[in-house]
């Protein structure tokens, strides 16, 4: 890509607030990297060299547990940063991301992170209030699955993966990257054959389309009334 130019990442809120002197010295430290579709921008386990910031795609975000299963815990849309374990205090990555599309992402040495975050105080909380909320996310979902029914689960699961990357179109607001019934049953603490009896259920209401790593939602409004347990049929 030749030299990146600070017009990449200046709207970004992760890079709100910083002066243009000082982008143009965030990205000239930064290397462009495509990620093609499957493929790890980094692994579990793996030594943290890097942090990320995707900039064009969507990246999955899978676990290993110890008995060797994967399971998908979120995605990343653009903007956001990833790989970020310095900033929990760690040196290997908490998990694996994988590439949902073909990625761009921008790329700086971890030995940065310190630097970056004490040079710019914005992007230090920036990256702090964006590590606080998938905290907060994950103890969401740990609550979600101690106390709520499994159709809110996983109506509350698409709505939120709709918010993040949906696409309006005439039939409906459709979930902009590959996602299968699998990834859904995971990011929801459910089984794929109860996450495919549901979206059945529901194509067959009027609620959502789906077919093979598709998922338009086409009643929001209803899926939403199912999601907060409003919804005597459910």
């Amino acid at each position: 890509m030749g030299s990146l130019d600070r017009s990449l990442i200046a709207g970004l809120p992760v890079f709100g607030g910083i002066a243009p002197t000082d982008l143009d010295r965030i990205i000239g430290q930064a290397r462009s990297l495509r990620i093609a579709k499957d493929q790890p921008v980094f692994e579990q386990e793996q030594q943290a060299d890097s942090f990320f910031l995707l900039l064009d795609g969507h990246v999955r975000v899978v676990k290993s547990t110890p008995d060797g299963h994967e399971v998908t815990v979120r995605y990343i849309s653009p903007g956001e940063l990833m790989g970020i374990a310095h900033a929990l205090g760690l040196t290997t990555y908490p998990a694996t991301a994988i590439a949902a599309v073909d990625c761009i992402v921008l790329g700086w040495p971890s030995r940065l992170w310190p630097t970056f975050a004490a040079d710019f105080p914005s992007f230090g909380s920036n990256a702090y209030k964006a590590v606080g909320s998938r905290l907060q996310d994950a103890h969401s979902r740990v609550i979600e699955m101690s106390t709520e029914q499994v159709e809110q689960r996983v109506a509350r699961g698409l709505l939120k993966l709709v918010k993040q990357s949906g696409k309006k179109t005439d039939e409906g607001i459709l979930i902009d990257f590959p996602i299968s019934r699998q990834d859904i049953a995971e990011m929801t603490g459910t089984t794929l054959h109860t996450v495919s009896r549901l979206l059945s259920a529901w194509e067959n209401q009027g609620l959502v389309k789906s077919g093979r790593q598709k998922v338009m939602v086409v009643e929001p409004h209803r899926l939403l009334v199912i999601a907060e347990g409003r919804d005597e049929k459910a």
